[in-house]
Order: structure tokens, then C-alpha cells, then sequence
């Protein structure tokens, strides 16, 4: 059985030029989702392939960095699939780790993966250093009205009424009250 995963980072990316590749490449199941790679935390979908999978089954991406972004990830995922007597089959580039040479060459790629994404962190780091030193980045915006847990503090409420009010967590009620203590003792209010 050739079995198919497709996944994208985020929401607002799409998976369905993967979902169609694995499909013409004779997949069935298909297990798509919108989670990160660079971990398998929180990836239900892969689980359950990974349970599911038996002797003789190939799992099917269509990029090996959708698999995993970290290379002891994907060598892990492969041994998994190599102890259940299945194996890996990446379409582009077109490689199986039915053969010997496919397992040198997964972990070749992996390792290219999990340093293309660092130098991507360090190439993002050193851009939002440079956009603060012209002042230009603010970071990302604030979703929490710390002025409306103000004023329901000081109206008595207590901070899981608040965060529930607000639909924020508890911790994120207590954060906001404590910076804001911090904030008036060194204004000398």
C-alpha cells in the first residue's frame, strides 16, 4: 500500500498541489495537515500513519522537508517505517529507502533541510536586528487589551473571570497586571 502525507506550516498555506502529486502517484490513504515540521509534536496526522503503516506499505512525500525539517526526525521516521518492515519514498527528488544507496542519500537531504532552515532563522534574525536599529520593526502586534484587564481589575474581578471574559489565559491575565505593576513603580506611581 502506498500511503500518502502531505502537510504545510501554516493556516493560510495550502496542501493541495501535494494532496494531487501523492494522488497521481497511486496513494491511497492520503494524511494531510497544517502543522510545523520542525517537529513531530502535535503532528496527529503523521502519527497516524506511522501506526497504521505495515510490512511491505511505502509512505509517500513529495519533498522530504515535508516529512521533517530536523534530520534525527526523518532518520528516526525512517527507522520507524524500516522496523515495521515499510519504507520511505521521496518524488522529488525521486528517491526510496527500499535500497541501500536511498538511506545515505535521506540523510544527505535532511541534513540539507535542518541547514537551510537555521540559516533561514539566522538571515530572518539578522533582518529584524537591522530593522531595529533604523527603527523600523515594532515586532509583532499585541493581541491582548491590557487596559481592559485593567479596568476589570480594578473593578474587582478576579483573573480568571478576566481571562475568561477576555478568552486569554490566566497567565497571560497575570503577566499583563505584573508588567504594568512593574511599569507604575518605576514611574513613581
Amino acid at each position: 500500500m502506498k500511503i500518502g502525507y502531505a502537510r504545510v506550516s501554516s493556516a493560510d498555506q495550502d496542501y493541495e498541489v501535494q494532496r494531487q502529486r501523492l494522488e497521481q502517484a497511486g496513494c491511497s490513504p492520503i494524511r494531510c495537515e497544517k502543522v510545523s515540521g520542525k517537529s513531530r509534536e502535535g503532528r496527529d496526522e503523521l502519527a497516524a500513519v506511522l501506526d497504521f503503516v505495515r510490512d511491505g506499505d511505502e509512505l509517500v512525500v513529495c519533498k522530504l522537508d515535508r516529512l521533517g525539517r530536523s534530520t534525527r526526525d526523518v532518520l528516526n521516521i525512517v527507522h520507524e517505517l524500516e522496523a515495521k518492515g515499510a519504507s520511505l519514498r521521496v518524488l522529488e527528488p525521486e528517491i526510496t529507502t527500499s535500497g541501500p544507496l536511498g538511506r545515505m542519500v535521506i540523510t544527505t537531504l535532511g541534513m540539507v533541510a535542518e541547514l537551510e532552515r537555521t540559516m533561514l532563522r539566522e538571515r530572518q534574525r539578522a533582518g529584524i536586528d537591522a530593522a531595529k536599529k533604523r527603527g523600523v520593526y515594532r515586532g509583532r502586534r499585541k493581541r491582548v487589551d491590557t487596559q481592559a484587564i485593567l479596568r476589570m481589575k480594578q473593578a474587582g474581578r478576579t483573573p480568571t473571570e478576566i481571562a475568561s471574559a477576555l478568552q486569554i489565559s490566566r497567565a497571560t491575565v497575570h503577566r499583563e497586571l505584573k508588567a504594568n505593576r512593574e511599569v507604575r513603580s518605576t514611574d513613581g506611581t
